[in-house]
């Protein structure tokens, strides 16, 4: 009698353990709050997303703050946690490391941001118009695809209107919630668009001399003249030449600002300033935010209002 007790003592605590267990696994975070677990690529992306799914969704991005993510690669445990995810939203055209890890992925659940936009072309901006043939031949034959779509409004709101589908797609029971947070965030585009237009009107001159060639699409959509220092990459360096003729260029138009980006090293834009006596300022290409901005809570919107009001002083726009 009493081996029978210990043996239903014994079972009794097996059911206790195994119905523990069980609470744990499902407690965890995902499925305590029911959040769609979405990783994205790029800051502008992941304000987006958070933007348009709202208390919904539950949004990562696998590039760490600080970082310049033209090279970063993805790790193990990154590529690991895009798998468990229930989307991945991501830049393809010019990140390549980031689109080879994304076609990797159940194609259902991966939105590629860049697709159905007009991208444009490394020798469509920057500095190729200074160039002889020559050198104009060599820069074409580079055709390095300019990522930086999310810099005109016009196409960020794009951009976003593909992530809203998506948020769609994967939860269709907040359908309502997603397209009006979507709607309001595309009124927040038009209206920058706006502002870039009126600004651009009232600029005394249109070109503008940058670090970093990021701004192609911005300087098309409001007809304005790029001129980068350094390539599409902000790791690129120039030739001496080229760097003679950016220098040679701002002496000639009496540029008096360059206008340099965020999380990468400036050493030949410096070089530039020094040569011409130009003052600096900040052109941000919104990659990503360091972490003083995070802690700043600055968003898309902000940052971009803020190279708004430094492209205007460059440009000779009047207060």
């Amino acid at each position: 009698m009493k081996k029978r007790s210990g043996i239903a003592f014994i079972i009794f605590l097996l059911c206790i353990w195994i119905a523990g267990c069980s609470s744990s696994t499902t407690s965890s975070p995902k499925k305590e709050s029911e959040k769609l677990q979405v990783y994205v690529s790029l800051y502008p992306l992941e304000d987006f997303t958070k933007k348009i799914g709202g208390n919904h969704v539950q949004v990562t991005n696998v590039i760490p703050s600080g970082v310049e993510p033209h090279d970063f690669e993805l790790t193990a445990k990154d590529i690991a946690n895009l798998n468990e995810a229930d989307l991945f939203v991501y830049q393809g055209a010019g990140f390549d490391s980031i689109k080879k890890v994304a076609d990797s992925l159940d194609p259902n659940k991966v939105v590629d941001v860049s697709k159905g936009i007009e991208l444009l072309k490394g020798e469509e901006h920057g500095h190729d118009h200074e160039h002889g043939k020559e050198e104009k031949e060599h820069h074409d034959d580079h055709g390095a695809v300019d990522p930086h779509v999310w810099l005109d409004p016009q196409l960020a709101k794009k951009q976003a209107q593909q992530i809203r589908d998506a948020l769609i797609k994967a939860d269709d029971k907040h359908q309502a919630d997603y397209q009006k947070n979507y709607d309001q965030l595309a009124a927040q585009l038009d209206k920058l668009d706006q502002e870039f237009q009126e600004m651009a009107k009232k600029a005394k001159h249109k070109t503008f001399v940058t670090s970093h060639a990021a701004f192609g699409y911005l300087a098309k959509r409001y007809g304005l003249e790029q001129v980068a220092v350094n390539g599409l990459s902000p790791t690129e360096e120039p030739s001496p030449q080229e760097l003679k003729e950016v220098i040679e260029m701002m002496k000639k138009h009496q540029v008096k600002y360059i206008l340099f980006e965020t999380l990468v090293s400036a050493k030949v834009a410096e070089t530039v300033k020094q040569e011409v006596k130009a003052e600096s300022l900040i052109l941000n290409p919104l990659e990503g935010l360091t972490q003083q901005e995070i802690n700043q809570k600055v968003d898309y919107f902000s940052v971009m209002r803020k190279n708004k009001e430094n492209l205007a002083k460059a440009l000779g726009v009047s207060s």
